[in-house]
């Protein structure tokens, strides 16, 4: 086993807890919308599932790659972000 160093456990244990606090939205907007059929619970939801998605991507590849390619793996991860916030926006904007 590789020897973590303090600012990547750091970056570990923050990503954990982004991916936790996420999924607990997921869970939070999907049983919104288990209930009451609103479609926009359902965006949050989603929204919330690619963003969280995109941070556990985003990780995993760091470490698989050693860190190399820096622009990509954030240029990816924007890119993904972007796109589960524009969810998240429809599921307040939308009626």
């Amino acid at each position: 086993m590789v020897a973590l160093s303090t600012l990547e456990l750091v970056y570990v244990f923050f990503s954990i807890a982004l991916a936790v606090s996420g999924l607990a939205m997921v869970s939070l907007a999907a049983n919104a919308y288990l209930q009451t059929d609103r479609r926009e619970m359902l965006s949050l939801a989603v929204g919330f599932c690619i963003i969280v998605a995109a941070a556990i991507a985003t990780t995993i590849s760091a470490f698989e790659q050693g860190f190399d390619n820096a622009l990509v793996l954030l240029t990816v991860n924007y890119a993904l972000t972007t796109v589960g916030y524009l969810f998240v926006i429809s599921s307040v904007l939308g009626e």
